[in-house]
């Protein structure tokens, strides 16, 4: 067995505005709405202090009743949510950000995403204007994207001046997007994963199954340890108690340099597991 190592708690990821992210949160994508607030208060007796929703998730309400009676101060939570696809025109997406600070019930949120760039529609430059205006009004902390490919983010910044902090996207180890990590890394935007663990695809891989073993951990735990060692931002989902609180267990042990390379091994071009943002279209 490797030396184990003694790392309690997540580190907190400056963002380029000067504020910080935990690395590691909890996702509530495809989260039933009558669970939402008994799972996310879960994870925050887990330890989790970050939380990521989406006006999309139509379980906004279950973050913020979490929020409200986890008995943690308000202002050691990182609350994420994001505007939905059919909301990109000014006056709607107003509107639907006075929507979801409603459901959540707070002042002023974390961090706020334009869900997905839509460019058939050709509407989220007008979006991510006003989130900057949004921002400036002082009503988000921070400012993002989620599922921009790097011609939508060159777009943004050239017409805005304005750089994304995040941009969460789909990656793990089958689908790494390593083509873009320069990019993101020469404007200081950082990587938030989203389906982490490929949708559960890769809890079977006898790859991570035998580094698993090396280390006495779950593959869960390997995949989440390898997103925090290759310094990206990562939301692992479950409802269940007990893995909630094992994903969050991952700070008591370190992947080496073999590990890491057998884990880039897995990548494939071909790994994608949810829609493509150049063509992905769907309103919600």
């Amino acid at each position: 067995m490797p030396e184990q190592i003694t790392l309690n708690r997540p580190e907190q990821i400056a963002l380029n505005d000067g504020s910080a992210i935990p690395q590691i949160g909890l996702g509530v994508w495809q989260v039933d709405p009558a669970i939402t607030a008994q799972v996310v208060g879960w994870g925050i007796e887990a330890g989790y202090r970050l939380i990521d929703t989406a006006e999309g998730y139509q379980n906004e309400e279950g973050v913020g009743q979490a929020i409200r009676t986890a008995g943690v101060p308000r202002r050691e939570l990182f609350i994420t949510s994001k505007l939905r696809n059919g909301a990109h025109q000014r006056d709607a997406a107003l509107r639907a950000f006075d929507e979801t600070m409603s459901k959540l019930g707070i002042d002023r949120i974390d961090l706020f995403l334009i869900h997905w760039p839509v460019p058939s529609q050709d509407k989220y430059v007008e979006a991510w204007k006003t989130l900057i205006d949004l921002r400036q009004a002082g009503r988000i902390k921070s400012i993002g994207v989620s599922n921009f490919n790097q011609d939508h983010l060159e777009r943004i910044i050239g017409e805005t001046g304005v750089t994304p902090t995040v941009n969460q996207i789909e990656l793990h180890p089958r689908f790494q997007q390593r083509d873009i990590w320069d990019y993101h890394t020469k404007h200081d935007i950082r990587i938030e994963s989203w389906s982490p663990l490929g949708s559960g695809r890769l809890l079977s891989d006898p790859t991570l199954a035998g580094i698993a073993r090396k280390h006495g951990k779950s593959v869960a735990q390997i995949i989440i340890r390898w997103h925090l060692q290759e310094g990206l931002i990562v939301i692992p989902k479950s409802i269940h108690q007990e893995r909630i609180a094992a994903n969050f267990n991952v700070f008591d042990f370190e992947l080496g340099p073999n590990d890491l390379e057998a884990i880039r091994g897995l990548d494939s071009p071909d790994g994608r597991t949810g829609p493509n943002p150049a063509t992905a279209a769907f309103l919600f």
